[in-house]
């Protein structure tokens, strides 16, 4: 298995390059590929801060990619409850990291908008 990083993830998702895209979607297309977390949480900002996609275009952007069945993806559940709660509004990063912390009693942020976008998240998302 191959590991791919972030510039084939948009390559092959974006096509903006058309010879990097094809050689982006030759490389998923031949055998199975690995995509890391990090490596979705950073397509996210760059489709969304370069190319202008809202919350949900990467949401189905993402879940298109994870769900060719070439992909592996480094924890799929996260990744789907991240990708359930980026389309009710949070922000993508922020459901990664509750994802992440379902172990722990709380979550503690300064970060209002996310306190208030995980209303209904299993664990409690509060300031300290």
């Amino acid at each position: 298995m191959r590991a791919i990083d972030t510039n084939v993830v948009v390559r092959h998702l974006v096509g903006d390059d058309p010879e990097q895209a094809t050689r982006a979607t030759a490389v998923i297309a031949a055998g199975q590929v690995f995509v890391s977390t990090t490596v979705l949480l950073e397509s996210d900002w760059v489709l969304r801060s370069t190319y202008g996609y809202s919350s949900a275009q990467v949401a189905t952007a993402l879940r298109a990619l994870a769900g060719l069945e070439e992909v592996t993806v480094e924890d799929p559940v996260l990744l789907a409850e991240a990708l359930d709660q980026a389309e009710r509004g949070m922000d993508f990063a922020d459901a990664l990291h509750l994802g992440a912390a379902t172990q722990c009693e709380a979550m503690l942020t300064f970060d209002r908008r996310f306190i208030r976008a995980a209303a209904d998240a299993r664990i409690t998302v509060r300031e300290p």
